[in-house]
């Protein structure tokens, strides 16, 4: 594995599944989806429409520190409607520049008007962890002579 892998393989890896809510959901709801499955943000879809990414940060920003009842406000009042968006084949060191330049934590991957799935920025440190570790073993066994038979 490379910085220059694809997030195609990075999806792979992970899987793909994606977790998704509607715009009419409420807040409560969504929150309560994320802790169920431990993850720090929700696809928006609308039907097969993706309308944007709603994340943990959403909720503190739009709905706690403005004093908002979760339980009553909608995803759609919260939800910011340009999602930052990348393919399969776009690959993992350019799409942590992206995260890290427009400060995102999460983006879903199209393929064409169809989201494919999500990679956050945990996925993308766990896939570079996971590269750097195979290549210090490779270079061990290369180092000590002791090759794979």
């Amino acid at each position: 594995m490379k910085l220059n892998e694809s997030i195609g393989a990075v999806l792979a890896a992970k899987g793909l599944g994606v977790l998704t809510i509607t715009p009419e959901a409420t807040v409560y709801e969504a929150i309560k989806t994320m802790a169920d499955h431990n993850v720090g943000g929700l696809v928006v879809m609308e039907g097969d429409y993706l309308l944007g990414v709603l994340s943990e940060r959403d909720y503190t920003r739009k709905v706690a520190l403005q004093g908002r009842n979760s339980k009553t406000t909608r995803v759609r009042e919260i939800l910011d409607r340009s999602p930052v968006t990348v393919s399969a084949r776009d690959d993992v060191e350019d799409c942590m520049r992206l995260m890290t330049r427009l400060r995102v934590r999460h983006l879903p991957v199209m393929e064409g008007p169809r989201v494919v799935g999500i990679v956050s920025i945990g996925d993308l440190v766990n896939f570079i962890i996971t590269a750097q570790d195979a290549t210090i073993e490779q270079l061990v066994h290369y180092i000590t002579g002791d090759y794979p038979v």
